[in-house]
């Protein structure tokens, strides 16, 4: 297994296609006409390209009956979104624009209204599907007598499918191979740490016979990373250990968390390469959680200077704000619409866009950054200075968390400041950082 070597250019901007288009919140009747959400993602794509961005991530375009998690038909697109020609246009000039596109797939559970788990329940145990969930059949079932069956962490709505059914394995694969040969680059396997390694590898192994440039990449949450990527023959997994130190360590000025996390991830980098964020469709955004502190600049900093594939959730980049609330449509504060075009945008958030132009830039200018390692020079409750490398190269980078500036040492090495407010006393090796600053250094000529 050989991660496909565009991953290591690829910086992505994920979007909640149904938030973004501001689409209904539960299915459209079947008679209705589609409402082509996904081809005003298309006016977005040169916004993607002029950030540095260079991945389309996309949220659930999957016929569903209400946020897109829960699938009815993984062969159609939401007609909330549009149908097969929007999709091909869209694929078509992303393409076009060298922009890869990652579906997600969610493949842990289904809609109460996907067909094989409707002929189940009308057929019962007999049903040549029942075997794709885990039912729980009462004696002397009778045509209109609901079973129980496992669901997906409670959600009785969301029906867990059964991974030990090889009919799954085909379903699955078979349903990532169409999309594929429709133009995807990858798929995000949404809830992958719900579903037994033993079922990933084989079906990854039978996608890559046809599509060996296919990137997979897993949610998982906690856990053995390593162990998951190995066992279920996985490109990646989401970083959400290193999420959590980001956000946590800024807000709270405990940069020791930080260094701990970093630890770690290099411990995941000899297998592995994470895919990370500061923001995606799960959590509230890290412009709630750092713009009052002055801190938000420092996430972006870690994103694009520490190893791993960088992911930008839309609106981040525009300072949107919106929490995370456990309750019945607390997810629509983090998964807003977009207006149509990009010139739609209010002014507030340019500082923010033109700070990720420039920090994609860099990272993409070091894209040796994406498999290095860290190793951190210097550290307090509210400075850090650390570095990235790899055998032929160095970054640096150096923060300050309070309110006044400071005075750091650097490493030898460590002689142009590339980006952020600092400056640098070579001889003494001395950086003056700014009240809650930053700066981005290299040796000479790097």
């Amino acid at each position: 297994m050989t991660t496909p070597d565009w991953v290591e250019h690829v910086v992505w901007w994920q979007v909640y296609p149904l938030g973004f288009a501001g689409a209904e919140k539960s299915a459209l009747p079947e008679q209705a006409p589609a409402r082509h959400g996904l081809a005003q993602l298309v006016h977005w794509l040169d916004y993607l390209v002029e950030m540095g961005a260079s991945g389309l991530a996309l949220g659930p375009v999957f016929a569903s009956e209400t946020h897109g998690y829960d699938t009815t038909d993984y062969y159609r697109i939401d007609s909330r979104l549009g149908d097969d020609a929007d999709f091909d246009e869209l694929v078509a000039q992303a393409h076009a624009r060298g922009i890869r596109v990652l579906l997600d797939g969610v493949f842990n559970h289904t809609g109460r209204s996907f067909a094989p788990f409707r002929q189940a329940l009308e057929q019962g145990p007999g049903a040549t599907t029942a075997d794709w969930f885990s039912f729980t059949w009462p004696d002397g079932w009778t045509p209109g007598t609901e079973p129980g069956y496992r669901d997906f962490e409670g959600h009785h709505h969301l029906v867990a499918l059964n991974h030990a059914e090889p009919a799954v394995a085909d379903f699955v694969a078979d349903v990532m191979k169409h999309w594929l040969r429709r133009g995807a680059d990858g798929w995000r396997l949404d809830a992958a740490y719900a579903v037994p390694s033993s079922f990933w590898a084989p079906v990854l192994d039978d996608v890559r016979t046809e599509f060996p440039d296919a990137y997979f990449v897993g949610e998982y949450i906690h856990g053995d990373y390593p162990a998951e990527v190995r066992a279920g023959h996985l490109d990646s997994v989401t970083q959400y250990e290193l999420w959590k130190a980001v956000w946590s360590s800024l807000a709270e000025a405990n940069f020791y968390e930080l260094s701990a996390a970093l630890e770690r991830h290099n411990t995941f980098l000899d297998t592995f390469v994470p895919l990370t964020f500061v923001g995606n469709h799960d959590v509230t955004r890290i412009a709630s959680r750092l713009a009052p502190s002055g801190r938000l600049a420092h996430a972006l900093v870690l994103l694009f200077t520490l190893p791993g594939t960088p992911t930008v959730y839309y609106g981040d980049e525009q300072g949107y704000r919106g929490d995370k609330e456990d309750r019945a449509g607390g997810d629509d504060d983090i998964r807003p619409s977009f207006p149509a075009s990009p010139g739609e945008l209010s002014a507030v958030g340019q500082p923010l866009y033109h700070l990720h132009q420039e920090l994609i830039g860099l990272r993409r200018r070091h894209h040796w950054v994406h498999a290095a390692r860290t190793r951190v020079h210097s550290l307090a409750n509210e400075q850090l200075v650390y570095e990235v490398f790899d055998a032929a190269h160095s970054l640096f980078v150096a923060m300050n968390l309070e309110d006044a500036s400071v005075t750091v040492q650097v490493p030898e090495a460590a002689r142009d400041v590339l980006a952020g407010a600092g400056g640098l006393d070579v001889p003494g090796r001395r950086l003056a950082l700014p009240a809650n600053g930053w700066a981005i250094l290299a040796p000479t000529g790097g």
